[in-house]
């Protein structure tokens, strides 16, 4: 008896043991990592929400600022109408789509649009996300895979409607990463960092939206 209690707390006293030499490994690699030195980085002065903003212009975004998430379904409404689209694109102004599941709630009936959360399936024409967070030197928002965030929803339909909240823009994309570590631990299994539509100049050098994914791109900043 007093063999078999002996035998059991010492494999306790050797987990117990494993685990803090785990913490601690833990807490090491941390430290370096926090401790790592950056390179050179710009210096940034002024508000950042407005560098952001600024930024995400640049890159053909377009951005409207807003009180709280509850009029998300009307700032949406109110963009899709004010698109300004030939005849031949016009279906690309539809109040129609697919939103992360954490915008379910929201009353998007009485805004005019019919929004579903689910994965889009390659024909929706619009899909509303929001971001991990974003990178106000670039204009750059920060998605990230998970079972609540798919990231088809932003690259798929021809219009990406995303939703940042303001205090989760950081300055650089060395401040994401380091945001990510904090509150994740470990990076997902994808990073997409998305500054403005989908393009290319693969032809002649032309400049031309919508290649390879969204035609444009309105961020709401909450």
């Amino acid at each position: 008896m007093s063999t078999a209690r002996d035998n059991v707390l010492g494999r306790v006293r050797k987990a117990l043991g494993k685990r803090e030499r785990d913490v601690a490994g833990v807490a090491a690699a941390e430290a370096i990592i926090a401790g790592h030195a950056q390179g050179p980085r710009p210096r940034h002065t002024g508000d950042r929400i407005e560098r952001f903003t600024q930024r995400a212009r640049d890159m053909e975004s377009t951005v409207e600022h807003i009180a709280d998430r509850t009029v998300i379904p009307t700032a949406v409404a109110r963009y899709l109408d004010g698109l300004q689209l030939p005849p031949a694109l016009s279906a690309q102004k539809s109040h129609a789509g697919v939103c992360w599941p954490e915008f379910a709630a929201l009353d998007w009936a009485g805004a005019g649009l019919a929004i579903e959360a689910r994965p889009t399936t390659g024909g929706d024409r619009l899909g509303i996300t929001g971001a991990f967070c974003a990178i106000a030197e670039t204009g750059t928002m920060v998605i990230l895979t998970g079972a609540d965030t798919p990231t088809a929803t932003a690259l798929l339909p021809d219009t990406h409607v995303a939703v940042v909240s303001a205090e989760r823009i950081v300055d650089g994309m060395e401040d994401a990463f380091a945001l990510m570590r904090r509150e994740r631990g470990a990076l997902p299994r994808a990073v997409n960092l998305i500054s403005g539509p989908s393009r290319t100049g693969d032809i002649e050098q032309t400049i031309v939206l919508g290649a390879h994914g969204p035609f444009r791109v309105h961020i709401l900043v909450v």
